[in-house]
């Protein structure tokens, strides 16, 4: 088991594409239900927090960030690989992009369910 097998999401590349693919509609939607609140709404701090006072939203924006960190996860992956050949600065590369995503990941939980 190579360090590439260890630090990849998805165990070939058609799963790399799905949850590519998967995370990509996730975003597309979440910009595209934020772009219509801009539009259909005069958005002040009130009307914002009502939004995010919902449920349904946060869960839908708790969605969209893990859909962030899993859809640049697997570019971040794919591009450190074909282009960086020696294995240790690659994986730590890797290993610091893991780290970031990780707090930023728990830091956009927090905000959030105010955790």
């Amino acid at each position: 088991m190579g360090m590439n097998s260890v630090t990849n999401i998805g165990r070939n590349g058609i799963q790399d594409w799905i949850i590519q693919r998967a995370t990509a509609y996730v975003l597309a939607l979440y910009t595209l239900f934020l772009l219509g609140f801009f539009i259909t709404t005069d958005v002040d701090y009130q009307a914002w927090a009502a939004l995010f006072n919902q449920g349904w939203f946060k869960i839908f924006s708790l969605l969209a960030l893990l859909s962030i960190a899993g859809h640049a996860w697997v570019g971040l992956w794919t591009v450190s690989t074909d282009y960086i050949q020696s294995a240790l600065p690659r994986f730590l590369l890797q290993a610091a992009c893991i780290i970031v995503m990780f707090v930023y990941v728990v830091w956009g939980i927090q905000i959030l369910w105010g955790l």
